[in-house]
């Protein structure tokens, strides 16, 4: 598909790279030729250094015949102007990015409506959902949901002494009660969509997938379980801390947030009534101390400095919170983390890739099973995708077993009228079905792809 993307930020740049990888001719727009040329360097696309509100620069970019115009400058009203701009001109769909709470409200659907908009994304709202999925979920280093909820894959890094330790994956059913299916593990920097005869190993990264209340039930049995965090200290005053405190806030949750800066933390004052926020540097370990950290059940480090929300996660885990989540958007610093033992990591550029990823995969395939739902896992090493089944005729009413299927692909999850199904090689797939399929090192567009050709 023909995509124009104005902006080359680190959301605009995750994004560039994210769909030239998919094999779509990216145009990137920015009025800083440097970023634009690093931009070109780096990514196989083509550049026009200018103003993306221009309608002269959006011509010589060729907006008229974009499939696909995305605006994603630090500006939301650039961003909305843009779009309209380039609709008008015969972009066939356009996806703004709008992060400013006064327009996330009631008015963003009249706004959508009339500036033509096909989806408008907020990076800093769908990080505090994330964030969110996670402190509901604490035992989980990630928590991925499908169907409206009714289907979800947590994300569990096997400690030493695990009772998975050893265990090949077709035991698990006789050892645990609980419904549910190990679909993808990390070892290392390998990844596996493993068999029954699979061995897991302390250190492993699984991903289980199950209805809600069986993961629940599993990680009960296993002796995992957390309880759901119910006080929450937050560091940093940005608009993701002001999403997730709003959020934690509407759910009855004990809310302390931190910063330094006093203009931010008055106004964050006035609009979080039921959050304590405390003027600050959340980077200073005695403030944290003064501020009753190691009572929490959790903090969330959500400075603008990676390197800030690593350093003070390791501090709050020395001192036994019980869950630490950090934000951090570089991949490098994100890879150390991990190493230092931070297994809950949030990064915003990810979510909105995935994101725009989805949005391109549904519409190069309008006819066929469309894509509702995509998540990069482990270490963007592997895929999970939700397809709604419309017109598949090489899947639809055959046994699974009888499938043949793609190596490294598996059928993770059935939702049918809203019921779950773990699937087995007797369970076939029917049209309407919600179907979960996990796939590592390769890109499925269709769920016919899953199949051998």
């Amino acid at each position: 598909m023909n995509i124009l993307v104005v902006g080359c930020g680190k959301i605009g740049t995750t994004i560039i790279e994210s769909l030239a990888a998919e094999g779509h001719d990216v145009t990137a727009i920015d009025n800083v030729s440097a970023a634009l040329t690093e931009i070109t360097d780096v990514y196989d696309v083509m550049g026009v250094c200018g103003n993306g509100a221009d309608c002269d620069v959006l011509e010589e970019a060729g907006a008229a015949a974009a499939d696909l115009f995305v605006a994603v400058t630090e500006s939301d009203e650039t961003n909305m102007l843009s779009c309209f701009l380039a609709r008008k001109m015969g972009a066939q769909h356009t996806i703004a990015r709008i992060r400013n709470p006064e327009y996330n409200d009631n008015s963003l659907g009249f706004m959508k409506q009339h500036l033509d908009l096909s989806m408008a994304i907020n990076p800093d709202l769908l990080a505090a959902k994330e964030l969110l999925n996670i402190l509901k979920f604490p035992s989980a280093v990630k928590v991925e949901t499908f169907s409206h909820r009714n289907f979800e894959m947590i994300e569990l890094r096997l400690k030493e002494q695990s009772v998975l330790d050893g265990m090949a994956l077709h035991e698990l059913r006789n050892k645990f009660k609980a419904t549910f299916l190990v679909c993808v593990v990390q070892r290392g920097n390998e990844v596996y969509i493993p068999g029954g005869n699979f061995v897991l190993k302390s250190g492993d990264k699984i991903g289980v997938t199950a209805a809600p209340a069986e993961l629940q039930k599993l990680l009960r049995e296993m002796g995992v379980l957390q309880k759901k965090a119910r006080s929450v200290m937050i560091l940093g005053g940005s608009r993701t801390a002001y999403y997730l405190a709003h959020l934690l806030e509407s759910g009855g949750n004990a809310v302390t947030l931190i910063e330094k800066d006093p203009a931010m933390a008055q106004e964050l004052s006035d609009l979080l009534p039921k959050t304590t926020v405390v003027l600050g540097d959340g980077t200073q370990q005695e403030l944290l101390l003064e501020e009753d950290l190691i009572s929490q059940d959790a903090l969330v480090a959500l400075t603008g400095i990676d390197e800030e929300n690593i350093l003070m996660s390791i501090f709050a885990a020395s001192q036994n919170v019980p869950k630490v989540i950090a934000k951090i958007n570089r991949d490098e610093l994100a890879s150390l983390a991990e190493n230092l033992g931070l297994d809950s990591i949030v990064s915003p550029r990810k979510i909105i890739s995935d994101v725009l990823v989805r949005y391109a995969r549904a519409l190069q395939n309008s006819m066929g099973s469309s894509v509702e739902t995509l998540y990069q896992l482990m270490d963007g090493k592997a895929e999970a995708l939700e397809f709604l089944v419309r017109n598949e005729p090489d899947v639809v009413g055959i046994p699974l077993k009888s499938l043949k299927t793609k190596p490294n692909t598996l059928i993770a999850g059935i939702i049918r009228d809203r019921k779950t199904v773990i699937p087995s090689g007797e369970d076939a797939i029917l049209e309407g079905d919600h179907v979960i399929v996990l796939a590592a090192n390769q890109r499925l567009q269709d769920l016919s792809d899953i199949l051998m050709k």
